[in-house]
């Protein structure tokens, strides 16, 4: 499979009550600001995409979730992805109503494969994004649910080859071992998966430095690179980012 194409840079906003919140290994969130006025910073400065991911679980949640999808709609001109606590049709229908261009389904496709299928077949591919927590434990990569605290006797290239035979249009993989560490991607397990797969790898859990979005690009042949804190706290500006990589000879819009 050629890996040609345009390579893309998408920051990720975790959103709890409708304040972004960024943590570190899967704890201890710290607010980092509106995810509506953040979306169209991240736009503006030239993200390729935006991820952002409901991580309040609780019925009111949602609906301030929902209530944000659509302001963020009005105010952004680049694709993005939404995730949490999809469960059924109805969700997904609900947030591409209100003007999302993907969702992204994790535990409940674990517990349920056959969401992707139904998602792929009504909306079409390009809208199901499988989102992927994996660990590399003593006995390999295994996946985890419920926000990286169960984990599953699932493999992760094993399901995530079931994923695309199901119907999903990408895989993002996060490191559990890499998340917030700020030490690099997984970059051999994002190439394994690249070799394994023919849908787009988007590489998640590692970011600190320019270097290492390179690497998940070269070394890890992802075909995205995601991130969060090293974007909502200034750490790398993304313009600054696209720069590097289009020096390094890296296939990506400026």
């Amino acid at each position: 499979m050629s890996r040609g194409l345009t390579k893309r840079i998408i920051p990720c906003l975790d959103v709890k009550n409708g304040e972004t919140v960024k943590g570190s290994n899967f704890v201890n969130l710290r607010s980092a600001g509106d995810p509506v006025e953040l979306g169209k910073a991240y736009s503006d400065a030239g993200a390729d995409e935006l991820c952002f991911l409901d991580i309040t679980a609780s019925f009111e949640g949602r609906k301030t979730f929902t209530e944000m999808v659509t302001r963020v709609a009005q105010e952004i001109n680049i694709p993005f992805t939404v995730g949490g606590g999809i469960n059924q049709l109805e969700d997904v229908e609900r947030l591409l109503f209100a003007g999302a261009d993907k969702v992204s389904v994790n535990s409940a496709a674990i517990r349920r494969p056959e969401l992707i299928d139904e998602i792929a077949n009504k909306f079409g591919s390009q809208v199901c994004v499988c989102a992927i927590d994996a660990r590399l434990d003593e006995d390999g990569w295994h996946c985890y649910t419920k926000g990286g605290r169960e984990r599953q006797e699932l493999g992760l290239f094993d399901w995530a080859r079931e994923a695309q035979e199901r119907g999903a249009g990408e895989i993002l993989f996060t490191s559990m071992n890499h998340d917030g560490v700020k030490e690099g991607y997984a970059n051999e397990a994002l190439a394994q998966l690249a070799e394994s797969l023919s849908i787009p790898i988007i590489a998640s859990g590692g970011a600190g430095k320019k270097e290492h979005f390179r690497d998940a690009f070269t070394i890890g042949k992802a075909d995205a690179a995601l991130a969060a804190s090293v974007f909502h706290f200034g750490e790398i500006p993304i313009p600054e980012l696209k720069q590097y990589l289009k020096e390094q000879k890296i296939n990506i819009r400026l």
